[in-house]
């Protein structure tokens, strides 16, 4: 596929290559040069993505019935009612 470089250094992904990596608007590249001189791109995931990837991440490490979201609500509903004020 070739592609002609416009005069602001803008290039047109080819459509079947945009679909095939998941490219859309306001999806990052991170362009580099490899050893061997050739330009390389690779798309970066959004934040969205990178959010998903990690969730339930450290999972493994907790005990049956351990629940740490719930934990923090109720210490920071103890923290509201002793009065002290977040930083």
């Amino acid at each position: 596929m070739i592609t002609t470089v416009t005069g602001k250094n803008q290039v047109t992904i080819p459509v079947e290559l945009a679909r095939e990596c998941n490219i859309k608007a306001g999806t990052q590249l991170d362009w580099s040069r490899g050893d061997d001189g050739c330009l390389r791109v690779k798309p970066l995931p959004s934040r969205g993505e990178l959010a998903r990837r990690l969730a339930g991440i450290g999972r493994e490490w907790l005990k049956p019935g351990d629940d740490p979201i719930a934990d923090l609500i109720h210490e920071r509903v103890a923290e509201d009612e002793v009065g002290e004020k977040p930083c």
